[in-house]
Parts: C-alpha cells; structure tokens; sequence
C-alpha cells in the first residue's frame, strides 16, 4: 500500500445525493479531463511513475541476481528507501507549505533521473557494487520525500475540494496504468538487455515527467506572511495536529501504519521467494507486476462505488481485511503444481491490488476534506513521516528473518499482521463514516 500506503493516495464524485454537491457529481468526472494543468499533471505522474515500475523490478534484480545480495542486504536496500521519511517529513512539510510546490516537483524529478543514471554508468565501469545500490536507493529517497508529499500537498489547489476524489482517483488511474504497462515492459525489457541498463528508460520518464509539470501554468494560492512568522517548531507542531489531533485521521494513520510495517516484513523476502522458491524468470516476475497494474486500475475505477455501496468507513475496513486474506495465499503456492503456482500468484496480485487502491483512494480523499489548504503540506508529511517511517524497521526485521527462520515463515507472519490492521479499524468510530464530510464541520 505504501502510504497508504501512497502515491499517492482518488476516485468519481463519491458523495451520495443530498451531501457534498450531488447534481455536480457526472459533470465533475468529466471536468478533471477538460483542465489542461491537470492533464500535465497527469500525465507527468503517469511518465514518472511508468519508468520507476521499471526500476521496482531491476534494482531488486540486480541486488539478488547480478550482485548476489543476501537476505538482509535485501532488506537494507528497501530500508534505505524509505528511512528518508524518518529523516526529513516534519522538516519537508513546513519547506513546502512555505514556498511554491510546483518548482520543487521539477526539481525532484530532475535530481532523480541524475541519480539513477549513476548505475548503468558504474555498471559499464565495473565497479557497480550493493553499497553503491545502497547510497543511491537513499538520495533518491530524500528526493521521493519531497515530491510525494508535494504532489499530494498540491493536488487540492489545483483541483478544489468538490474534484477531491475525482483528482486522486485520476491520478490513481496513473498509477495503476504505469503499473500495467511499466512492469510488463520491465519484464521484456529484462529479457533482451542487463537489468542495469533497463534504468536509463527510468530516467528518461524522469526527465518527460518533470516537462509536462513544467507546462502547468496554475498559479498556487500565496500564504499570509506575517511580521513574525511561527518558527519551524511551532509549524511542525501544527501539522502534527492536524495529523493526529483529529480522532479519524488518527485512527487511520494507525491501521496504515499496521498495515504498511508487516508490508515492509513480507518485501525483501518476497522477490526471492518468487525468483528462488518458485522460480519464476524475469518475464514471468513482469507479468505478476502487470497484473497488480491491472487490479490497481479496477481499484481505481470502482472505489468510489464501493464506498457508495457499503459506506466509507465499511469500505475501509473490508479492504484491509480482504487485503491480508488475499496475501495469505501467496505461501500458499508452494502446496500446489508450478503451473498453478504461477496462476495464484498472478491472481492474488490482481485481487490484492484491487483492495489496496480501494483503501488508498477512499483513506486519503478523507484525510485531505479534514484538513484545511494551509496545514495540507504538513498533515500529508507528519502522516507520511509514520506510515512510511515503519519501512525501514520493517524491511530490517524482514530481511533478518528471512535470513534466520526462511523466506516462508516471514510470508506468514506478514500477512497476519496485515490482517491486524482490519481490526483496528473495526473496533473505532471510523466504520460509521458514511461519506466524505464537510470541512467545517471539523475545524
């Protein structure tokens, strides 16, 4: 789920009639696609997120295949990833609350196509190494921090709150549209040249996408400078307020936090339980990646009726319980034939997908209603700063045991914790969330 798990983080107008603008609701979904700035946004997440499928499957290749990396290297490269979170989110939320994000997106794009190019190069030179993979995992990190936050901080300007769900559920679609078709390229890709040369395609993406937010031409609401503007503390303080002082942004922070640690448990074990216990090849791996593209897509499509349906607070919980029942399968293919191994395992991404970007659509359209324009920046990082900050002592944790007990027993542990989540959720108010509220009901 990752921000949730996030990218992100939605889906069509979800409001029922009689609550947030009903009538406006089918003119909406289609207004998002007639606004030129959105559609450079779009489509730069789309060009970013295309390449970096590519590269969620050759960096781990690389580490596990051309550099032998152990199980605990494994877990340290995943770690180094998303220890950035830990590191500056308090900090990176007050940064971008305080100036323009849109710069910053550009720059973050840029700085990443530089940094990924570094692999290839030491690759041709021969001295390509798993430190290397290391440091380079970690500056790519700090400059994911700023555009994941930024991107999520900005999007309610751009769009206004009544295409909230609309915009995250577009930009979802991005996502789940990268997924399908970055994976599978990635797959073929790996077939025909050396996993690192695969990541030049990446920072080519990079580069696309930091052109079309360049051509956004929306001009961002100016913050009040005061005479005596709070110092840094005091405007972290208020963005951790804003995260965790309200009760159903706290809840949820919670379950995401449960849900995305034992995530982290179960990856560095994960590829190499694919690639070394059912020994799937590169193109297989692509196709396995492809299909949780496919079920982020129909995530995308149907969380909003879903939410309709059952109710937000319902569809929050279900989609986590489901999630964890789904992933308990994957161990699960070790009890059946190769041929039907590599079937379940296509399947359970699908159907995992499907759930998780349920989850992710719903979760973060509520979180963003709840919170005013001026504290988005600093909710999204004090957010981020947790539910991302578990990565690194998960995919620790992982890594160790996987190293320790094998990759199987991790599989299991995993996905009992993720069932943990559900139930933290289940047991809170949030389940009798019906719709998205009205800001000022909260604040």
């Amino acid at each position: 789920m990752k921000d949730a798990l996030g990218h992100g983080s939605l889906r069509g107008c979800g409001v029922p009639r009689g609550e947030l603008m009903p009538r406006r609701a089918s003119v909406l979904q289609r207004g998002l696609w007639r606004n030129a700035d959105f559609r450079n946004l779009w489509f730069g997440l789309t060009a970013s997120l295309f390449g970096a499928k590519i590269t969620a499957i050759a960096v781990p290749l690389i580490a596990s295949r051309t550099l032998h990396a152990t199980p605990l290297e494994m877990g340290s490269l995943v770690a180094m990833e998303y220890l950035p979170y830990l590191v500056i989110s308090l900090a990176a939320g007050v940064w971008l609350d305080r100036r323009p994000k849109l710069p910053l997106l550009i720059l973050s794009d840029i700085a990443r196509a530089g940094l990924l190019m570094t692999i290839p190069v030491a690759w041709f030179l021969d001295v390509l190494s798993v430190p290397l993979l290391l440091t380079v995992a970690l500056l790519i990190g700090f400059c994911t921090v700023v555009s994941d936050i930024g991107s999520t901080a900005y999007l309610p300007s751009l769009v206004g709150r009544d295409q909230l769900i609309e915009g995250n559920s577009k930009l979802e679609l991005s996502s789940s549209a990268s997924n399908i078709g970055g994976n599978a390229l990635g797959g073929v890709v790996l077939q025909l040249v050396s996993a690192p040369l695969t990541l030049l395609f990446n920072s080519a993406a990079y580069l696309l996408s930091a052109a079309f937010t360049f051509r956004i031409r929306h001009q961002e609401p100016q913050r009040q400078v005061h005479d005596q503007r709070p110092g840094m503390l005091q405007e972290i303080r208020e963005g951790v307020h804003a995260a965790f002082g309200h009760p159903t942004i706290r809840r949820i922070v919670l379950a995401t936090m449960i849900f995305n640690f034992f995530t982290f448990v179960i990856e560095p074990v994960l590829l190499l339980f694919l690639t070394r216990t059912l020994d799937l090849p590169a193109f297989s791996i692509g196709l396995v990646f492809s299909a949780s593209g496919a079920g982020a897509l129909t995530g995308a499509l149907i969380a909003g009726r879903v939410s309709r349906r059952l109710g937000l607070g319902r569809a929050l919980v279900g989609s986590l319980l489901l999630a964890g029942l789904a992933a308990l399968l994957i161990p699960a293919t070790v009890l059946v034939p190769s041929w039907s191994a590599h079937f379940m395992i296509v399947t359970v991404y699908f159907v995992n997908s499907v759930i998780v970007i349920v989850y992710n659509v719903n979760q973060r359209s509520l979180r963003s209603a709840l919170t005013p324009d001026r504290l988005q920046g600093r909710m999204n990082a004090s957010i981020r700063m947790v539910v991302m900050g578990v990565a690194p002592a998960g995919a620790f944790l992982g890594g160790a045991l996987g190293t320790w007990l094998g990759t199987l027993p991790v599989l299991v542990l995993g996905t009992a914790g993720i069932i943990l989540a559900s139930c933290s959720l289940l047991l809170s108010h949030v389940r009798t969330v019906a719709a998205l509220p009205v800001l000022q009901e909260f604040f």
